[in-house]
């Protein structure tokens, strides 16, 4: 079957948050997030996100099913972590649009799945009269004990979407870890692009 990439909206956002909190914690699970999701708190962040102005989910499907998805909202409607790094440099976050996550099941990954998420959000940005895009990016020691040795990292990807990582653009938000007791806090580092 086919697979469809497109934006829902609507009573579509709602009917899909089941599913896309369970593709966080499917995908996320993995190097290099490592997370260890609850679906309670995955519900919470994601009709928290989804309810900005203007925020959007991008979902790419096999028949009914949602094996893919992204959002996007303005960085203005974000929560104070992630506007933290700009607001500290001056910088104007109601013309930067934020790219929350890009998940895909690894089974359908390499057919330009991840291009068509990025083409939707950043028509969206435009759309919303954004100046620039950005995400945040986990960083993880080169010699983490959970990082598999054939592990290519996506920043060749995102390069070649536009994006550069920003010099001293980091954050630190908190999760649990699959063989930690507790929350720890990891550095996310910004990417950005000029639309």
């Amino acid at each position: 079957m086919a697979i469809t990439v497109r934006v829902l909206t609507g009573s579509e956002i709602g009917a899909a948050l089941d599913d896309l909190a369970t593709l966080r914690m499917t995908v996320f699970a993995e190097w290099p997030y490592l997370y260890d999701g609850d679906p309670a708190y995955e519900a919470e962040y994601l009709r928290e996100f989804l309810e900005a102005p203007d925020g959007i989910l991008v979902a790419a499907c096999d028949g009914d099913r949602v094996v893919g998805a992204a959002t996007a909202s303005p960085m203005h409607a974000q929560k104070a972590e992630f506007r933290a790094p700009f607001e500290a440099r001056g910088m104007d976050v109601s013309r930067l649009f934020y790219f929350g996550e890009s998940v895909l099941l690894p089974g359908y990954r390499g057919q330009g799945i991840g291009h068509a998420f990025f083409d939707h959000r950043e028509a969206q940005a435009r759309k919303c009269g954004a100046q620039a895009a950005t995400f945040a990016a986990v960083i993880r020691p080169a010699d983490h004990p959970d990082r598999p040795a054939d592990y290519v990292p996506l920043d060749a990807f995102w390069r070649k979407r536009g994006y550069e990582p920003v010099e001293g653009f980091v954050t630190m938000l908190d999760w649990k870890d699959h063989r930690d007791l507790a929350e720890t806090s990891k550095p996310m580092q910004y990417w950005m692009r000029t639309l």
